[in-house]
């Protein structure tokens, strides 16, 4: 494929009009060899991210990642770097301007409060079973897998949709991604060890 081909995906790209934050989330993407890989965002914007990763594959090449906090991004990958690649997100407007806010409000907090999602290690709750209450109400249990200050990963055969809004017991959060047996949520907020304490 010639360059020519690619300066349209470039440009886009670098005309990105969202705020960039270097933002350390660890994650896992798939090739259009349907191989998997674990990564770890570099920075990332609504429009773009630079990942550190294994694998890179081709200019071009469409690409799936799972981002913790965030969920499903996918878009072409623009080009390898020296730690892995760069993708330019595809989303629609309404998407873009979801994760734009995700992305200043894990930026603020990082910069506010040192970053306690990482600094935090999770742990397998006292009592691991619990409700996810959907938007329509409907409450599923669930066992809860680990548990941080940020999220939790839950067991349970339901899959609702990524960004779909729920509560695990009375904390509101967000689905973020799905794994086979269940799937992991981001709070909205994050919490204090007190907070988890009473709740499990």
């Amino acid at each position: 494929m010639s360059s020519s081909t690619h300066r349209p995906l470039l440009a886009n790209y670098d005309r990105r009009r969202y705020r960039r934050h270097r933002l350390s989330l660890a994650g896992r993407y798939m090739l259009e060899s349907r191989r998997e890989f674990a990564c770890r965002t570099i920075d990332i914007s609504a429009d773009g991210a630079s990942l550190a990763a294994p694998v890179a594959g081709l200019p071009g090449e469409h690409v799936i990642a799972y981002i913790d906090h965030i969920g499903r991004i996918e878009g072409a990958l623009v080009r390898a770097t020296e730690h892995g690649f760069t993708i330019a997100i595809a989303a629609t407007l309404r998407k873009r301007d979801r994760l734009a806010a995700t992305l200043d409000w894990l930026a603020d907090h990082d910069s506010d409060d040192g970053d306690e999602m990482r600094r935090h290690g999770r742990v397998v709750p006292h009592n691991p079973f619990s409700y996810l209450t959907l938007p329509d109400g409907e409450a599923l249990r669930c066992r809860i897998l680990d548990l941080s200050l940020a999220g939790a990963a839950l067991a349970l055969d339901a899959e609702p949709a990524i960004g779909t809004p729920v509560r695990l017991g009375d904390i509101a959060a967000r689905v973020a991604r799905h794994f086979a047996g269940g799937l992991a949520i981001s709070f909205v907020t994050v919490q204090s060890e007190e907070t988890l304490a009473g709740h499990f």
